[in-house]
């Protein structure tokens, strides 16, 4: 069954999430996570939308901008923004994490806390993962080269 189909006929959709582009927040196969359906109105910037892009593939990503046709959109673990992602493509949204047993809502100040810090320092974070990433990115250009 689809995660749309879910929440329609569930109000809401609880699952593990695969990959690790909202960490630290979230994990894989740590976490669960709760997605409610998506309100009426246009969503607020640090919300955190689950959207289906064109080519099928769901996505639980951070709003960083909201603009008046899209959103720009990035992984807490991302340095890339994804822009074009309209209401037609959100399914739903996340109201809670679920870690250890303990549910975490969206509206916990010290979630606020993490939100407000993470991404207001998003321009040091970015170049903290680039510098990261570089290492990685140079032994996979170095494999290609080799072979």
């Amino acid at each position: 069954m689809r995660f749309e189909d879910v929440i329609k006929r569930d109000g809401k959709l609880v699952y593990t999430n695969k990959g690790d582009s909202m960490m630290p927040l979230i994990k894989q196969d740590r976490d669960l996570l709760v997605i409610s359906r998506k309100p009426k109105h246009r969503l607020r910037k640090y919300d955190v939308p689950l959207y289906k892009r064109d080519s099928g593939q769901y996505v639980l990503h951070r709003i960083l901008q909201v603009r008046k046709h899209d959103y720009v959109i990035c992984g807490d673990n991302r340095w890339k923004k994804e822009c074009g992602i309209t209401d037609r493509h959100i399914i739903g949204v996340l109201t809670a994490v679920i870690r250890d047993g303990r549910e975490i809502k969206v509206t916990d100040p010290a979630y606020r806390l993490y939100v407000t810090l993470w991404c207001g320092l998003f321009p040091v974070r970015s170049f903290v993962l680039k510098a990261l990433y570089f290492p990685k990115w140079l032994r996979k250009k170095w494999k290609n080269k080799t072979r």
